[in-house]
């Protein structure tokens, strides 16, 4: 058990060393070597533990949707924040360029020889993200805020959308294009939730400013 808690825990070292690089220097920037330096092992050390440094990448998107996946579990747990609010709260905490090394992270990821794991984050998104909004929207329906007899089936529809749509590897527009879908998408949320037409408005800023440019 000790020898397995210490490959653990090497292991981590060489996620944590990598994720710190890749933030600083880039995916390409970054060469093995420079993880070698950073954790000070040998290099038989960290191919023991990952094949490549696209293996590397691959372990730490595992471990970015999984903090990303409980972090949002507790927001939406959280009964003292309204159900509106919540929903926000929920889809941000699964942005993964909210987080350090987001960024450099998602541009590998969209790289057509990464089609693989672009896939399995989708596959994460789509089958594990409905239940977490299913469960606010009948919270919402009990206290007479949302009217739909399909709480998980819009909740299902929504992200299989917005994961779809709204992936550049899939769909191609122009930004004046994406920011005509975005109230279009808001106006049929609404509707599939039975709610008065532009109370979920406040959605929009999900989108960041290519939401917000279309209302101004």
């Amino acid at each position: 058990m000790r020898e397995i808690k210490k490959a653990e825990e090497r292991r981590n070292e060489i996620l944590d060393a990598a994720d710190e690089l890749f933030t600083q220097k880039g995916f390409d920037g970054t060469s093995t070597s420079n993880i070698l330096e950073k954790v000070g092992i040998a290099r038989g050390t960290l191919y023991y533990h990952f094949k490549s440094k696209e293996d590397i990448m691959d372990a730490l998107i595992e471990r970015y949707t999984s903090k990303m996946l409980a972090k949002a579990k507790t927001v939406a747990a959280d009964t003292n924040i309204a159900v509106n609010e919540r929903i926000l709260r929920v889809v941000m905490a699964l942005n993964m360029q909210n987080e350090q090394g987001g960024q450099e992270m998602m541009e590998h990821v969209h790289r057509p020889q990464n089609a693989l794991m672009h896939r399995k984050i989708q596959q994460v998104v789509i089958n594990q993200v409905p239940p977490i909004l299913t469960a606010i929207i009948r919270e919402g329906i009990e206290q007479g805020i949302y009217q739909t007899p399909y709480p998980y089936e819009c909740m299902e529809m929504i992200i299989a959308y917005t994961n779809t749509v709204f992936d550049d590897d899939l769909v191609l527009m122009t930004d004046e294009e994406r920011a005509t879908r975005i109230p279009a998408l808001i106006f049929n949320i609404e509707r599939m939730l039975g709610v008065e037409s532009g109370s979920l408005l406040y959605m929009m800023q999900m989108f960041g400013n290519k939401g917000e440019d279309r209302t101004n």
